[in-house]
This record gives C-alpha cells, structure tokens and sequence, in this order.
C-alpha cells in the first residue's frame, strides 16, 4: 500500500476502485495551499519533511475503505499487486546475477584463451630456441669434424714426410754398405784365385798322384763288397730254402700283411665316412655356423669367442617395417624359450622379393636363439641327381647331431620343392623331394627349418602343409628407407671418414637432408640394392683424384642405380612378355627379382 502514502513516485498508477464504491484519492500534494517552512527552508530541506497530507488522505482512504464492502477484496488486490512487483524485482535481480555470472565466464574464458596463446607463444619459443641450440650444436661438430680432419691431415703430411726423409737416408746408407762390402768382397775373391792358382801349378805332380791312388782304393773295395754281399745272400737263400718251418713262417707272415694293409685301409675309409657325417660339413651345406673339430683346432681364439659370446638383440642392424618387426621379434622370443625349454621347433617360411632381409634374419635368429645355422640353396640339388636322396639325408643326420640345435635355411627352395604333379621334374629330383618330405614329416627338437622363396605359390601341397607360419618380407617404404640410407651412410662414408687410417674424406653439407632427399628418390629398391649403393660412394670415393666424396658424386651413383634398377625391371619385363605364364618354371629369381619403382617427377 506504498501507493497511499505518496511513496513510489514515478512507478506505475495505483489501481482504480470506481467499481468498488470508493472515492477516488485526492491528487498528490493535498491542497492547493503551499507550505510556508517549505518556501522559507528552501529545495534541499524536501526531502526531511513529512507530508502530514499524504498521511491524512491515507487515513481517510482506510476509514472509506473499511466502511466498504470491497475493503477486503482491495486488500487482497494489494496484496497480489506487491506480490507480483517483488517477483517482478526479483526476476531483474535474477537476470542481473545472470548477466554477472556470464560476465564472470567471459572473464574466465578470456582468461584461459589469453593463457593458451601465452603457452603456445612460449611452446614457439622453445621450439625456436631448441632448432637454434640445435643448429649451432650442428655447426660445432661440423667445426669440429672440420677442424679434427685438418689436424689429421696435417700430422699425415708430417709422418710421410718423415717417412720418406728415412726411408731416403736408409736407401743411401744400404747403397753404400753394398757397394763397400761389394769391393771388399772382389778384391778378396781376386787374391783367393790368385792363390789358388799359383799352389796348382806348383803342386800339380802331387795332385795327381792322389786322384789316381784314390780310384786304385775306391774300385778295390767296390768289388770286395759284391763279393762278400753274394756269398752271404747266396749262404742265407740256402739256408732258407732247406728249411721249410721258415719258408711257411714267411709266406704266412707277407699274407697277414697284405691283410693289414687292405684291411687299415677299408677300416680307414669307414672312420673317415663316419668323421664326414659326425664333424663334417654336408656338400650341400653351404654356410654354416657350426663348429667342427678341425675348425676349432685351427682357429681356438675364434672358437672360444663363439662359444662365450652373449645373445645379440635378432633384429640388430636389420631395418624392417614395424609390423614386421613386432611378428619377427614375436618368432625370436618364441624360438628362444623353445630352445632353452627343449621344445619342439616351428618351421617357417619366408616369401618376398630379394634382397629384403629374409637370409640376414635366419642368421640372426639362430644367433639370437643359442642355435646353429646351416644355409643351403635349392639350386645345388637338381645337379647332384642319384646322390641327391643320399645327400639330403645327410643333411638331416648331420643336423641331427647338434647339441645346440640347427637353424636349417633353405634359400630358394622353390627350386627343387615344387608341384609334383604340374611341373616337369625328373625322377630323380622327384625322389629328392620325397626324401625331403619324409625328414620333415614331423615336428623335431634337434632342428627348425625356415624356406625362403620368391615364388611360394609353385610349392608342393605337401611343403605347404609343413609350414607353421608364414612372414612377407616386402620393399622397404620411405620410413624404412631413410634409415637404411642413414645407417649405410653413416656406415660407409662417415666412419671410415672419422677413423683417418683410410683415404676418404666428406666434403660439408647437411647430411641428413642428403640422406631424406636420397631415400625419396630410390623408390622401389630393396634394402641390398641400398646397401651396395653406400659400397659404391665409398669406392668413388677412393677412386677420386683428392679421395674427397662430395654431394655431385653422390647424386651420380644414385642415379646410376636408379638407371640400373629401371634397366632390370625392363629386362624382367621383356622376359615375362616372351615366356609362357604358368606351362614353363622360370629361374630362381625370374618373376619377383625386381619390384618396378613408382614414377617420379624430374627434379
């Protein structure tokens, strides 16, 4: 009921109540009359006055409203009316405290946004710093390679020097001795013969003499002793044959004689045999890591090393693709606890292009594993016809032998494994293969065997059927290429560069960059093809006039591989287009030796 007191000046009217009977409430201000304190006191004295009039006209307002019969209704009304301006004020408030908090959320996100930009701005600037640290730490070591090459350089220059001002002095000295012992050694001949001569002419007569007593005695003892050698063998040969006890003795002694002989060297031939198969090398045995007797008699310090030798990590110094290095690593470990837990071995083949690491990882799983390697190649069994089935089973007898364990590898076994009943193959390779097949019928704890093909698909069912587990050996991609490059890089080049025994130096540029922009260019060759390319900048290298090797020279060889790689594809190409698909086997390396690089834009 503000409204009635003359408070709230300005807000909205007061409600009517004409409909209530009531009399509607004087206008603000009372009478007309004016205050007389009010226009003596001045404006600034309003507002600690009271308006009695205001108060009055509320009075009478109530009495009206009390004689009413809409009193309590107006009242009621009233009520309503302060209830809904309070919600009113409330609801402002409330969207007042609203806009805050979203005020407060704006400072807070501007906040956050402001501290990200300061952490990114910082994260920028470390980075910055870091490249710049880094570079000039680059920058140091190439001074200092830079700076060690020279001194190398230098000391080199001094000792050939000195070498040569010795070896100059040395050559005179001896050139002098020769000549004085030379003159010495003529005038001392001269007086000998001089000597000599003078005491035969004067002793000549005597000399004579002797010569001709001499033979009178040589030719008179020479008859007396044939004369008494006859008497004696012609005494003894009497006596031999008069008496027949000896001459059984004799005949019987020459006959178990004849027997010995034949018989220690029947008996030596059967030891010799059984030495081959025990300690022995098999022929078809190519490489092996197993040591034979005659082996560690030779070389004892090298044996002993390989005996005390710890196991190496199997993928060490091998660059595959991470998937393949997980399945790898999986196999290494698996053979590994197979091995120390007498288990019996899986055999596994491994297909793919050449060149892709298939024979580097046999080996080092073997050495990873505690086991000997033997390597042999499917080419060498064709040729050796009937003594084929003999010469397999060899093999398997000597590898049966190994206290360690054999690691057999059979490099391009599609040669002699292949389709009994497609390929054209003779009897005797037929059988070959089926004594094969009859050692690997079973799993065995004496050896495992790992087959590596180009063409699995021309396998035998019976082979395939032996296969535990089968790996892809692919290209490498560009990941896998670029560390190639940089480790045969590193390798090649800059060891032998850093060690100064050998006549190679690196000219300054940024290797790494060289090493990136070289693994994306060789798109397509295998890791052996990189390999040979860091053995060709190292013999370009030494072949310089100034034993420098330089970044044109190493464009010129990649280039040359690259030629050299497309020039085999197209060789590979031509030779599919005039071979019969499927009717004729193809050599050991025919259909996947070369995986055709993808096109590249010229630089």
């Amino acid at each position: 009921m503000s409204w009635l007191f003359g408070l709230n000046k300005g807000q909205p009217t007061p409600p009517d109540f004409s409909q209530l009977g009531l009399p509607p409430p004087p206008p603000d201000g009372g009478s007309d009359e004016k205050d007389p304190k009010k226009d003596s006191q001045g404006h600034g004295m309003e507002a600690y006055r009271f308006d009695s009039a205001a108060l009055e006209r509320a009075a009478k307002a109530a009495k009206d409203l009390e004689k009413s019969v809409y009193a309590k209704d107006a009242l009621d009304l009233t009520k309503q009316q302060e209830i809904t301006k309070q919600l009113e004020t409330q609801k402002v408030i409330k969207g007042y405290e609203t806009d805050l908090e979203k005020y407060k959320m704006e400072q807070i996100r501007v906040a956050s946004e402001e501290k990200r930009k300061m952490l990114s701005e910082e994260t920028r600037q470390h980075q910055q710093r870091a490249e710049y640290q880094d570079k000039l730490a680059r920058k140091r070591y190439d001074d200092q390679l830079l700076q060690q090459t020279r001194v190398q350089e230098e000391n080199l220059k001094k000792q050939e020097e000195s070498v040569a001002r010795q070896e100059s002095m040395r050559k005179k000295t001896i050139e002098h001795e020769a000549e004085l012992r030379h003159k010495n050694e003529m005038l001392r001949l001269e007086a000998e013969m001089k000597a000599r001569a003078k005491s035969e002419r004067e002793n000549k007569d005597i000399h004579l003499e002797q010569i001709r007593v001499r033979a009178a005695e040589q030719r008179k003892t020479i008859l007396e002793s044939i004369q008494t050698a006859g008497s004696v063998l012609g005494a003894g040969l009497q006596t031999f044959i008069s008496d027949w006890d000896k001459v059984m003795a004799a005949v019987t002694g020459v006959t178990l004689l004849a027997v010995g002989i034949y018989s220690a060297k029947f008996g030596t031939g059967v030891a010799a045999r059984f030495i081959e198969n025990r300690l022995g090398k098999p022929s078809l045995i190519r490489e092996t890591s197993r040591l034979t007797f005659f082996e560690a008699i030779k070389h004892p310090i090298r044996t002993f090393r390989r005996l005390t030798v710890k196991p190496e990590d199997a993928l060490k110094g091998i660059i595959l693709k991470p998937s393949l290095e997980a399945q790898l690593r999986d196999i290494a470990i698996a053979t590994r606890h197979t091995k120390s837990n007498n288990g019996f071995y899986r055999n596994i083949l491994f297909y793919g292009p050449p060149g892709t690491g298939k024979t580097m990882f046999a080996k080092s799983l073997a050495r990873h594993s505690g086991m000997d390697y033997a390597i042999m190649t499917g080419g060498d069994v064709a040729p050796m016809g009937r003594d084929g089935v003999t010469a397999m089973h060899r093999v398997f007898d000597w590898a049966r032998t190994s206290r360690r364990g054999v690691l057999l590898f059979v490099d391009e076994a599609d040669a002699f494994l292949r389709k009994r009943s497609q390929e054209k193959i003779s009897e005797d390779l037929r059988a070959t293969l089926n004594a094969f097949l009859f050692r690997t019928g079973e799993q065995s704890n004496k050896f495992m065997l790992a087959l590596s093909s180009n063409l699995p698909e021309q396998f035998d069912w019976a082979i395939n059927d032996r296969i535990d587990e089968m790996v892809e050996f692919d290209v490498p991609s560009l990941g896998e290429r670029n560390r190639m490059v940089r480790l045969y890089f590193e390798e090649y080049v800059l060891k032998p560069a850093t060690e100064g025994k050998k006549r190679l130096k690196v000219a300054q540029f940024d290797y790494g960059a060289k090493c990136s922009e070289i693994a994306a260019k060789v798109d397509g060759l295998s890791g052996r093809e990189i390999s040979k390319l860091g053995v060709a900048w190292q013999a370009a290298a030494y072949a310089s006039d100034d034993g420098i090797l330089t970044e044109k020279i190493i464009d010129e060889k990649v280039a040359d591989s690259i030629r050299a790689h497309k020039k085999k594809v197209a060789w590979q190409k031509e030779q599919e287009s005039k071979s019969d698909s499927g009717s004729t086997y193809r050599s050991l390396k025919d259909v996947s030796a070369f995986i055709p690089p993808v096109s590249q834009k010229a630089d």
